[in-house]
């Protein structure tokens, strides 16, 4: 589609939506997009094959997920800041439900219960939620600052302390990590002072410890990450010998050698993939299409002069961009190892539509109003 496609005196929804929708950003998300694809394609018939299944398996799921998503990440980003509002809170809704569900008859794996099953799609019911939270925590916030009287900050904190209880029953350190740092990051934005900063990084250091002390996996993952000799660190071996094997211009596509040894080449480790087929100079390059999506984002929102729209946008970006410093630091081993997707780029149908909705939401926030001149 080119800026040609449509005439500025044409007034039909997909017309305004654009000429008002910001194409870096969009040209940004769809190059994730396509490069996931491409990865997918890549690692994931030996994964396939490993386990049984016919080499296109995950591929085939891939892009059929694929169009779903953009189809929500579409029809997300035609809604008003109004509509947008009233979607995450639908959506909060929803997840709350299927998180208590999860625990009750969820799914478990590797003493984790994450994973709920309906009409034979699994579902991940904390991707769903962080988007959701991410704007119903920007909405309190700033309807505390519009108006003293609505104990927004206290009904906010409330809100993540119920989110979060639910993601660490489960137990899911990496999407409490991810949800913690949205929630203080609009806090901050919302005029947090200074003293309860402190307090926040005291406390979240606290939760580190008790997490290392009472969670075995999490214990287990931080002592391999501190010192390799102490456990199995096979895949981020493997990982880093795929980063290193790759040097700056890569093994070429398909002569990649980490993806027939890791058992989430397609998934949790794709970016060692890329890393090892197409170079570092590439990964570099998928590293700089999520910095577009995030400083584009955030440098629209901050023109913004509704604070509503300011904190929804900074809190789902926020959430885009430490899942993927997660995803990303793990495989190059600058973080302790977590099962996280790297946005659009990694294979996981719930972490795909998650990331539909929460990107065509940041897109909806920053498109151009018009007749004011800011942004919606």
């Amino acid at each position: 589609m080119t800026s040609y496609s449509f005439s500025r005196a044409d007034t039909s929804v997909l017309s305004r939506w654009w000429w008002t929708v910001d194409h870096l950003l969009l040209a940004a998300v769809l190059s994730l997009v396509a490069v996931g694809a491409l990865l997918v394609m890549a690692a994931s018939p030996a994964v396939a094959i490993r386990i049984g299944l016919v080499d296109s398996y995950f591929f085939t799921r891939h892009l059929a997920l694929i169009v779903p998503a953009l189809g929500l990440m579409l029809a997300t980003s035609l809604l008003t800041p109004v509509g947008v509002r009233r979607a995450a809170l639908a959506a909060l809704a929803i997840s709350l439900i299927l998180l208590v569900a999860t625990l009750a008859i969820g799914v478990e794996i590797k003493g984790a219960r994450r994973w709920i099953y309906l009409g034979g799609f699994s579902l991940q019911a904390s991707e769903l939620a962080k988007p959701a939270f991410a704007v119903a925590c920007a909405w309190l916030f700033a309807e505390r600052v519009r108006d003293d009287r609505i104990p927004g900050r206290l009904l906010a904190t409330v809100l993540f302390a119920m989110v979060l209880g639910l993601i660490i029953l489960q137990p899911d350190l990496g999407q409490a990590v991810v949800l913690t740092a949205v929630w203080v990051a609009q806090f901050f934005l919302a005029g947090l002072s200074l003293w309860l900063v402190g307090f926040l990084v005291v406390a979240g250091a606290g939760g580190v410890v008790a997490a290392y002390l009472f969670l075995p996996h999490v214990t287990s993952r931080i002592d391999r990450f501190l010192d390799p000799s102490s456990g199995d660190n096979y895949q981020i071996a493997k990982s880093l010998e795929a980063f290193l094997h790759g040097g700056l211009f890569g093994r070429g596509p398909g002569e990649g050698a980490v993806k027939n040894q890791l058992p989430d080449a397609h998934a949790d480790f794709v970016f060692a993939v890329l890393g090892e087929e197409f170079g570092s100079l590439a990964a570099i390059g998928v590293v700089s299409l999520f910095a577009i999506v995030v400083l584009r984002g955030l440098a629209r929102a901050f023109a913004e002069r509704d604070l509503f729209v300011l904190l929804a946008v900074a809190g789902l970006l926020v959430q885009f961009g430490v899942q993927a410093l997660i995803n990303m630091g793990s495989a190059l081993h600058l973080l302790p190892t977590k099962g996280m997707t790297l946005p659009f780029v990694s294979y996981g149908g719930s972490s795909l539509l998650s990331m539909g909705f929460a990107i065509g939401m940041v897109l909806a926030l920053t498109r151009r109003r018009v007749g004011d001149g800011g942004h919606a």
